[in-house]
């Protein structure tokens, strides 16, 4: 027995000694799919199972390993008669390490988005987890971000703290940096009166925001259009292509307008409306004092009460309705202060009648049946000759 012992003791003494913890290599002398079996150069093989090779339960670890390959792992426990080891921890280990580097550095990392939760995208890299919030993953709102599940997105690293699993991406960062120098460069190239095409970004009470494909442009309410605008989401939504033209850049702030010069309709406004002049307007809106007259898109036109009709009118809504078409005559025009007077004192046919007045019921005579004349009696002799007696 002793000299068995001793042939035992040699036996040992031939092979490895491992620890919990330790990192080990191995070749690879079977492979099914739920472990893979390593010779471990140990007096037990080493087990790597399918759950601490891969966090992706999808993994096939026939089609993945195969005999004869050399694999890493960290040693979690020696059993009687094998040793449970882990590929999917000292990958992480590596990949934390690696992760950290780029976090310090500010390095830009590609990372593989494999789900998709409420709070936005859980990413590996190199089988480490990197969570993107939801409000990190673009420069702009995304409701539905199941687009990015399976791809391959940059991030920097803005908080790392492996021990309580923090470990936190940011693409917006790099989204922004880059359009700050996608705005740089378009800055440098656009000038004053360049005509550019755009989309709305948004819009509100005062104009549209525009991006001109980097930078944003302001579209004012006042520059949509020649004609009087309202409301700026009378004419624009998010997502619209617009042509505007450049109207001025001031310390990076671009002004845009959709008024372009030659299609002012004021410039051939004189030769088309001189003084007496009749044409067919649309009334456009109404204050106190007058109805202002849409001659063309653009281009209003001012008929005071006083002209609207040779009778009395106390305000111009008692007679005219918004979108009635009415023919006018050109009194003045001033091309300056870009304004037109307008009459229509010679014209009462396309006026909004007046509501008749309601006229006091009729008196009714009575029915016929109610006046009732009492018949004729015819006197006879007799009564005759009592008459004369009596005169």
């Amino acid at each position: 027995m002793s000299e068995e012992k001793n042939f035992d003791q040699m036996i040992d003494e031939t092979i490895r000694t491992i620890h919990t913890g330790e990192i080990v290599e191995g070749t690879v002398i079977d492979v099914k799919p739920d472990r893979i079996t390593l010779n471990i150069n140990y007096k037990y093989d080493g087990i790597i199972t399918k759950d601490e090779y891969s966090n992706n339960p999808n993994t096939d670890l026939v089609a993945e390993v195969h005999e004869g390959d050399t694999i890493e792992a960290k040693v979690l426990r020696i059993q009687d008669s094998e040793v449970q080891l882990s590929y999917k921890r000292i990958s992480e280990e590596r990949a934390n390490r690696r992760i950290e580097e780029a976090f310090e550095n500010k390095e830009v990392l590609n990372v593989m988005v494999e789900k998709i939760t409420s709070g936005g995208l859980i990413t590996t890299f190199e089988g480490a987890s990197i969570f993107v919030p939801a409000s990190l993953v673009s420069d702009s709102y995304e409701k539905n971000l199941d687009k990015y599940l399976g791809q391959e997105i940059e991030v920097v690293i803005t908080e790392f703290n492996p021990r309580k699993r923090r470990v936190i991406g940011n693409r917006r960062k790099l989204m922004q940096a880059s359009r700050a120098e996608r705005a740089k460069e378009l800055l440098e190239t656009l000038q004053v009166n360049d005509i550019v095409e755009g989309e709305v970004k948004s819009v509100t009470a005062f104009g549209a925001f525009v991006d001109l494909g980097g930078v944003d442009g302001l579209l004012h309410i006042s520059e949509m259009s020649w004609g009087r605008v309202e409301s700026p989401k009378s004419l624009y939504k998010a997502g619209d292509k617009v042509r505007v033209y450049i109207k001025s850049i001031e310390e990076g702030k671009i002004a845009l307008s959709a008024k372009f010069p030659d299609e002012n309709p004021w410039e051939a406004a004189r030769e088309k409306y001189q003084p007496g002049t009749i044409v067919t307007g649309k009334v456009a809106r109404m204050t106190d004092f007058g109805a202002f007259i849409e001659l063309e898109p653009g281009l209003d036109a001012l008929l005071h009460v006083s002209q609207i009709s040779r009778k009395h009118v106390k305000k111009p809504s008692d007679v005219l309705k918004q979108g009635q078409l009415i023919d006018v005559k050109v009194v003045d025009i001033k091309e300056e202060e870009k304004k037109i007077s307008l009459s229509r004192r010679d014209f009462e046919d396309d006026l909004v009648p007046d509501e008749p007045a309601e006229e006091a019921p009729a008196v009714q005579e009575a029915p016929a049946e109610e006046v009732v004349e009492a018949p004729a009696v015819e006197e006879t002799p007799a009564e005759e000759a009592k008459e004369e007696s009596a005169e």
